[in-house]
């Protein structure tokens, strides 16, 4: 049976000697063997469950409990409980799907708003009434104003009003921040509301311009979730594999 050192693992699975430690220590990879001398002796299997922890934290989805789920099958490769590992990984292929369902469905319910041509117009309400009206603390809608999502009129004693168009704006907001979408590819989708009435909203949300310096996970919600479903397909396919490495060999492992 192939062995390997700490640095000839590392190596293998181009990551650094201490990640290789750390990775023994956060419960990723199987305790390793040592010999006389103290030194760690790994095995084929550890080289595949460290791929297989690379593959599940690949993915910077983590709104919803994804990345617990993914810390838990890696953990559960690990205390060689392959027949629990397999069923967690359904569960949270499963979570991302809905996932993209609920991403998918706030595009359709932005669009439903804006095919709605009987909205008011002629009323105002206050911070706080507004607030109360789409469901969010003052606090939230604050930062969205914070964040230029929303540019509001003021009265003459200063107060800020909105009327029936900054509700819609609001609606579409809020719809899109509960599908986990980031408040830069709300802001990307309404900058381009305001120039083009009829703009393809689902690559809009999921294509950051060249100007957003700092991207993130949910500046591309949909590609990232998608991404996210085919890494978790690849780790349904790897657990046969470490399934048959745990196995006992016939081979006496050589340290040496």
């Amino acid at each position: 049976m192939q062995t390997y050192r700490t640095q000839e693992l590392a190596v293998l699975t181009g990551v650094h000697p201490n990640t290789v430690r750390l990775y023994e220590k956060l419960q990723f990879i199987t305790q390793a063997n040592r010999k006389e001398n103290g030194y760690r002796v790994f095995t084929e299997l550890q080289v595949l469950q460290i791929r297989f922890a690379r593959l599940a934290l690949r993915s910077e989805v983590l709104h919803h409990g994804l990345r617990d789920q993914a810390l838990c099958i890696i953990r559960l490769c690990a205390g060689l409980d392959f027949q629990g590992a397999m069923k967690a990984v359904d569960r949270y292929l499963s979570s991302i799907e809905e996932e993209l369902v609920r991403a998918r469905s706030a595009i359709s319910d932005v669009q439903a708003i804006l095919n709605s041509k009987h909205h008011e117009r002629d009323f105002t309400l206050t911070r706080k009434q507004a607030a109360t009206q789409i469901g969010v603390t003052l606090d939230t809608l604050r930062n969205w104003e914070l964040n230029g999502l929303i540019h509001t009129k003021r009265k003459q004693n200063g107060y800020r009003i909105y009327d029936g168009d900054d509700l819609r704006r609001l609606c579409i907001i809020r719809t899109l921040r509960l599908a986990g979408y980031s408040l830069m590819s709300i802001l990307r989708l309404l900058n381009q509301l305001d120039e083009d009435a009829e703009p393809a909203l689902e690559m809009i949300l999921n294509t950051p311009s060249c100007s957003e310096d700092i991207i993130s996970v949910c500046d591309r919600l949909i590609v990232s979730l998608e991404a996210a479903s085919d890494d978790a397909k690849s780790l349904r396919s790897l657990l046969p594999s470490m399934m048959q490495l745990s196995k006992p060999s016939t081979i006496p492992p050589d340290f040496g």
